[in-house]
């Protein structure tokens, strides 16, 4: 394995998902965010199945980073429950999975 994860990450807002992932990578939480500003979402929420618009971004960090960026997203997201998903990096171009680690910290 090579210790770097995928971070998904949706919400309503595309603008708040920009600026939140700005502040993870200002905070060398995540090396980089790459943001799909046009999802759609179905889900059940509350009984009821629901069909919304959503923002997405890929965050690209450490795995042992996972349990601050959840932290973060439970304390500043505006969901009940921010949708946060870990998705193992089993391989890729060495020298981009050296930056991403560089990028990051522990600290």
């Amino acid at each position: 394995m090579t210790g770097v994860v995928e971070v998904v990450i949706t919400a309503s807002d595309p603008d708040w998902l920009a600026a939140f992932t700005r502040r993870l990578v200002d905070d060398r939480l995540a090396a980089c965010g790459q943001q799909i500003a046009a999802i759609r979402s179905i889900y059940r929420w509350d009984g009821a199945v629901q069909d919304d618009p959503e923002a997405r971004v890929a965050l690209h960090t450490r795995a042992d980073l996972v349990d601050r960026i959840v932290e973060r997203a439970n304390t500043e997201h505006p969901y009940d429950v921010p949708c946060v998903l870990a998705l193992p990096i089993v391989a890729g171009n060495p020298a981009y999975l050296d930056w991403v680690r560089a990028e990051t910290t522990l600290a």
